[in-house]
């Protein structure tokens, strides 16, 4: 790959990583039984919603401000209504077919379909505040927290330092002082992981993290970082949508992005700012490679541009569901807000 790696730097296990090993009478001890308390609703939430995904039996799970809420097709339920008021911001349904919600200030909850374990910085994370949460092809666990990027193998922690051990000014440490505030993680087709911060975006091959440049200039606040079907990296952020082609990166829109996402079709779906406010974005697949390819603007309400569109989902019938004030579902023609409707 060609880069150009302002700082790039072979880390040491005594100065990039911190483990802690749990055995069983380090696991929590308190479980939460909370599947009897559940009451599904005809409607959906109505706080900030951030990820959207659905797991292997077609239910949509949504990672929301006001709860983790599942959606059968038919009904809502607030599954962690009895078990936490944190702002829960990412889901993930691993291998095994259990499930993990992350939250801003209480760590991460797992929930195996009956009952809760929770896991803070007493056993392992670098930090409370979890905004991403990724499953390797090794079944590892990896979470994007506010300290660095902790990785979790079903044993113990250990957690990734991006920018310790470089050899900087303090004026240059300054702007590289959110590189460990972690918002996505993602391993490639090479097993090469990348991950995106609040400050810069780094790439890890197992030894070295390098600072992702373009022409000199680091990528600030990346967002979200997906490998598509054809092996491209995608970047979005505070510069607007990058690809990477496995020799250079390229600008594909100079407009802010908060999530990228790739549907069955190669779709690339974006949410990004614009004059007016958060509007969804369609980058037809097979024009992607071409210097202009054709982008559709999907037209939302004026009360819907308001907050930022997060966490883009294709569902099983090709629906696409997002995040904002709460959760939407677009079918191709119409928009579907799912919040509760306020009688006048």
């Amino acid at each position: 790959m060609k880069f150009v790696p302002l700082y790039a730097f072979v880390l040491l296990v005594a100065g990039y990583s911190s483990s802690k090993a749990l055995t069983k009478n380090d696991l929590p001890k308190d479980t939460i039984k909370a599947e009897s308390k559940q009451v599904p609703t005809a409607y959906g939430p109505s706080h900030i919603t951030r990820t959207l995904k659905q797991d292997r039996k077609g239910n949509i799970w949504m990672a929301t401000f006001g709860g983790v809420y599942r959606y059968d097709g038919k009904s809502f339920t607030n599954v962690t209504s009895q078990v936490s008021s944190a702002h829960f911001f990412s889901v993930l349904e691993d291998r095994k077919g259990n499930f993990w919600f992350s939250t801003v200030g209480e760590g991460v909850y797992y929930y195996d379909g009956k009952s809760f374990q929770q896991f803070t910085t007493k056993e392992g994370l670098a930090s409370d505040q979890v905004l991403d949460i990724y499953e390797d092809k090794a079944g590892t666990i990896w979470f994007g927290t506010g300290g660095g990027a902790t990785r979790y193998d079903g044993k113990s922690f250990r957690t990734y330092k991006m920018n310790e051990g470089l050899h900087l000014t303090p004026d240059e440490r300054r702007f590289l002082k959110d590189d460990n505030d972690v918002n996505s993680i993602i391993e490639d087709k090479t097993g090469k992981f990348w991950f995106a911060t609040r400050g810069h975006a780094y790439l890890y091959d197992g030894k070295t993290f390098t600072l992702l440049t373009h022409e000199g200039t680091p990528f600030i606040n990346v967002r979200t970082i997906i490998e598509d079907k054809k092996g491209a990296i995608w970047l979005g952020g505070l510069y607007g949508l990058w690809r990477y082609d496995g020799s250079r990166f390229t600008n594909v829109s100079e407009r802010g992005v908060a999530y990228v996402y790739e549907d069955k079709k190669g779709v690339i779906w974006t949410s990004s700012l614009t004059n007016w406010g958060w509007s969804l974005f369609r980058y037809d697949g097979e024009t992607l490679s071409t210097k202009n390819p054709t982008v559709t603007k999907v037209e939302l309400d004026s009360d819907d541009t308001k907050t930022m569109l997060f966490g883009i989902l294709e569902a099983t019938n090709s629906h696409i569901w997002f995040g904002s004030g709460g959760a939407y579902r677009y079918d191709g023609k119409s928009i579907t807000d799912f919040k509760k409707k306020e009688i006048n």
